[in-house]
């Protein structure tokens, strides 16, 4: 029996790490990246439909047709299953576009999630990453959330367990970053300072969040901060405000800092919030398990 409505959590998503190992055959870059789920989230709220797809959100920004991942998600979904049914997506947002957040990959999971809920589908998490992949390279990742080390275009992950939960501030200032872009110019910078994987891997096992705050790179950084200086400033002024380690977040240009005590984080957050209007307060989280 189908329900009335289900409401799922899209969480966000910060990259711990962040490495370019090289170009694959099909033109797509191979990474290697650890990722890690915030309480930053969006509701997505799913009702049976008898047909057709309809979308709403609580902000104006969003595109409410075949362009949102939400929308192509549940289309996905639908077709892959055969369910003659449609279903009414309702947004509230929460998580910054554009960000480097996983904002929308992380909407277009908890679809697919709720719409097996909804109509008691009976997909396995599988077939529900293997639907999410032809979305997005984040999708899968979105699905289960937790931490992860994620390889080949961010679609084979082997799960972390042990970080626990962490004060992060994030601040995005008031501009888009286009991936392509980055990438593109990433190819064309030499890059001098590269992660320790396996070294914030063992970190993370041991729950060491200040190691793996001060050790933190993402490669995409310079390339980044390069386009945007104002990345920089952020990150610079995250660090002066208490921060144990700060880094931009994928490909931009959201910056987050760790904080060990909830004190120092509401300051820098009060601090930062003068100066840019998207800035917030979040834990890491660790939900996986309970999926």
């Amino acid at each position: 029996m189908e329900h009335n409505k289900i409401i799922e959590i899209a969480t966000a998503k910060v990259n711990l790490s962040l490495d370019v190992l090289g170009v694959l055959e099909n033109g797509y870059h191979e990474v290697e990246m650890i990722l890690q789920e915030i309480d930053l989230a969006d509701d997505i709220i799913l009702e049976p439909r008898d047909s057709g797809i309809a979308l709403s959100c609580d902000v104006g920004y969003l595109p409410l047709d075949a362009s949102n991942l939400a929308w192509r998600a549940a289309d996905l979904v639908l077709k892959e299953t055969g369910l003659e049914k449609g279903v009414q997506i309702s947004i509230v947002k929460r998580i910054p576009v554009a960000a480097g957040l996983a904002g929308g990959s992380a909407d277009a999971a908890a679809v697919i999630r709720g719409l097996n809920r909804l109509y008691q589908l009976g997909m396995d998490l599988e077939t529900q990453q293997r639907l999410g992949l032809s979305l997005g390279a984040d999708v899968p990742f979105c699905v289960t959330g937790g931490c992860a080390v994620a390889r080949g275009i961010g679609e084979k992950l082997e799960y972390l367990e042990g970080f626990g939960s962490h004060w992060v501030l994030l601040a995005k200032p008031n501009l888009g970053v286009s991936t392509p872009a980055v990438y593109q110019r990433y190819d064309q910078t030499e890059i001098v300072g590269r992660p320790d994987t396996a070294a914030l891997i063992r970190a993370i096992q041991a729950d060491d969040m200040r190691y793996v705050a001060e050790h933190m790179v993402n490669v995409l950084e310079p390339v980044t901060t390069q386009m945007h200086p104002i990345v920089g400033k952020i990150r610079r002024q995250m660090l002066q405000y208490g921060a144990d380690g700060a880094m931009m977040s994928g490909s931009g240009p959201t910056v987050f800092g760790f904080f060990r005590q909830y004190g120092r984080a509401s300051k820098a957050y009060k601090n930062l919030k003068k100066s840019y209007a998207q800035v917030y307060l979040a834990r890491t989280t660790n939900r996986r398990l309970e999926r």
